[in-house]
């Protein structure tokens, strides 16, 4: 077979470029939310195979489950199931009595569902952030701003913070949160903290403990924790009566069995997430060594992430994606990547060789 000349792997390096400009403000999944290797092999048809997927926040390392009998493939979920899985997880959480929580498939679904449970005029986003919290409630019609501090989003019907943030690891204290909380709740406004990025952070860091307010919806997602996006898997806690809503406009068999079972092993595996929680810590240090060695300036993070600035951040982006190595790009903010966390000396040695490319 002939080999690909120099000339043709320019021309596909330059189309991949100029594709990648059109798309900034298209709706490229490459762009907006990483993860779809599919789409960088088509910008970038002549990267190595297999793909360095660093573009979601995921952890790297998946659980490691025992394979789900049969029968949770051929049967209907069982309630009871349900609230197994329910239970294990608040316990994980470590969650307060007087709280309700309610599985779903994936915490994405929940961040659509909401605009449909809580009718709001006014939204209001603790930014720069998620864009899938302002973009579900936009299309319900609502009117949405992107404020800068906690005191500007008391007077939204709804507000949303994302804490930690992502892509900026950004941490709002929980006790002010949840004096948010109480004070948008006494006025039959509701908070929606997505707490997606939190579990390996320490227990007082997140809602769970603390008394909800009325009002307060609080997400957490499975699959980022336990490296396991594909088994679609989330849950809110709350107020029971906004979670009993929730729950009812969800319907049956909102959770599949197969991510029941394995949801229901993982949670009660403290002492994964505990060396999961270690591994992350000493492989994260090892990233930022690597990404400032590289000249990249870390602006923040989270166990699973990193966020990095850089002049050529879009340049940076284009080499890394020619090396088969993918990041997090933003279009709002063209001097930014984000990058997971790898994990493993081959794609340590990877991604360095592909940033002394750059």
């Amino acid at each position: 077979m002939a080999s690909i000349s120099s000339a043709a792997k320019t021309s596909a390096k330059v189309k991949a470029e100029n594709m990648f400009e059109a798309n900034l403000s298209g709706e490229s999944a490459l762009i907006y939310h990483g993860g779809d290797r599919a789409a960088a092999r088509r910008l970038f048809p002549h990267a190595p195979e297999p793909w360095l997927d660093l573009s979601t926040g995921l952890n790297a390392t998946p659980y490691p489950f025992t394979a789900p009998e049969v029968t949770a493939f051929a049967r209907l979920p069982e309630p009871e199931s349900i609230a197994a899985l329910e239970e294990v997880a608040a316990q994980s959480f470590g969650l307060d009595p007087a709280a309700k929580i309610v599985a779903a498939s994936g915490a994405q679904a929940l961040i659509q569902l909401l605009p449909r449970v809580i009718g709001a005029k006014k939204v209001a986003v603790l930014g720069f952030t998620y864009s899938e919290h302002g973009r579900a409630w936009a299309a319900s019609g609502a009117e949405v701003t992107t404020c800068e501090s906690l005191d500007e989003l008391a007077g939204a019907d709804v507000a949303v913070v994302v804490n930690p943030n992502n892509p900026d690891g950004r941490l709002c204290d929980a006790d002010e949160l949840s004096a948010l909380a109480h004070e948008m709740g006494a006025r039959g406004k509701s908070l929606i903290v997505d707490e997606a990025f939190v579990d390996f952070l320490p227990l007082d860091n997140s809602l769970a403990p603390l008394p909800p307010a009325p009002g307060l919806v609080v997400l957490r997602s499975f699959g980022k924790t336990y490296g396991l996006a594909g088994l679609r898997l989330g849950f809110a806690f709350g107020e029971h009566g906004l979670i009993g809503v929730l729950r009812a406009a969800l319907g049956p068999w909102a959770v599949n069995g197969v991510a029941i079972e394995i949801g229901i092993e993982a949670y009660q595996d403290d002492g994964w997430l505990e060396a999961s929680a270690a591994r992350l810590a000493e492989d994260g240090a090892r990233l930022d060594a690597l990404l400032r060695g590289a000249g990249l300036e870390i602006l923040g993070e989270t166990p699973l992430f990193r966020l990095a600035r850089h002049d050529r951040a879009r340049e940076i982006f284009l080499r890394l994606c020619d090396a088969g190595v993918l990041t997090r790009p933003f279009a709002e903010r063209p001097d930014w990547l984000r990058f997971g966390i790898p994990t493993g000396e081959a794609d340590f040695a990877r991604l360095a060789d592909a940033l002394n490319q750059t």
